[in-house]
């Protein structure tokens, strides 16, 4: 099972100091860096002597391209592309996207380009959880192309399936209708929702992928901004409060704290991120 392992990062592009740390870190397997070499050796796993061919090299850099991988530097490339040098890798790449390689130099990467067909053509959810240690969590949806925030509530929790679809649900009553795709991360208590959305758009012609997007949250970029928006306007003083309190001794995160904490402010940090 160790050799699976192995074999899997190596081909995977990590190096023999990085499996041996994963091995350790994830498996529990601690060997010498002799013994690893040996049993790469033993199943024939050379770098020097299985180099991928330069033109398939060049082939996965342009694919990259063409989506988020723009935004990486060669060092991931070389990871990712196959068993190729590092210094061939960096000089396709400089070859094949110089303006790119000028600006991650220079710490400009490219922004993302957002596009939305229309007002409900996509909503965006996720959940807030900066104030969640101290037993305050918040959920939010805007809509894609207008930025209007469809929902935003501040509740004890946001990781239940069944509370987050009776927000969308309320959502698509007072909307008269469901958008056209929701973008999702991969989180729980987004089940329902998922569920529901499909079935509202059920058509024996259409896929599910087609209405539903899921993805994870550091892409999720209208309702990630929004979270920065809401914490330099509203939250952070609710942070600073909260560690004060936790400070000066008067909150030590057990359930009480917590219970008196949304008994106190639960309905003002609704008021207020609604304002």
């Amino acid at each position: 099972m160790d050799c699976e392992y192995i074999e899997d990062y190596f081909k995977r592009g990590f190096t023999t100091d990085e499996i041996l740390n994963l091995l350790a870190d994830s498996h529990g397997v601690v060997l010498s860096k002799r013994t690893l070499e040996r049993i790469l050796s033993k199943k024939q796993l050379w770098r020097r002597k299985n180099k991928t061919d330069v033109a398939e090299v060049a082939t996965f850099i342009e694919q990259q391209l063409e989506t988020s991988g723009q935004c990486h530097g060669y060092r991931w490339m070389h990871k990712n592309a196959g068993y190729m040098e590092l210094e061939t890798v960096r000089i396709l790449l400089q070859l094949l996207d110089g303006e790119g390689v000028d600006l991650r130099s220079r710490n400009r990467l490219r922004r993302r380009i957002y596009h939305s067909c229309g007002p409900n053509y996509v909503w965006h959810i996720d959940g807030y959880d900066k104030l969640k240690p101290f037993g305050i969590a918040i959920s939010g949806y805007i809509d894609g192309f207008s930025r209007k925030m469809i929902w935003l509530e501040a509740y004890k929790t946001n990781k239940d399936p069944k509370i987050i679809a009776g927000y969308f649900m309320d959502a698509v009553i007072n909307a008269g209708g469901c958008p056209a795709r929701l973008r999702l991360d991969l989180g729980t208590e987004n089940g329902h929702m998922a569920e529901m959305q499909q079935f509202l758009h059920f058509s024996e012609n259409q896929a599910e992928t087609d209405n539903v997007t899921f993805g994870p949250s550091t892409g999720n970029q209208r309702i990630e901004r929004w979270w920065l928006t809401l914490r330099s306007e509203c939250v952070q003083f609710w942070m600073d409060l909260f560690d004060k309190l936790s400070v000066d001794g008067y909150f030590s995160d057990n359930f009480l704290d917590k219970s008196l904490i949304q008994f106190c402010f639960l309905q003002i940090i609704q008021v207020l991120v609604t304002l």
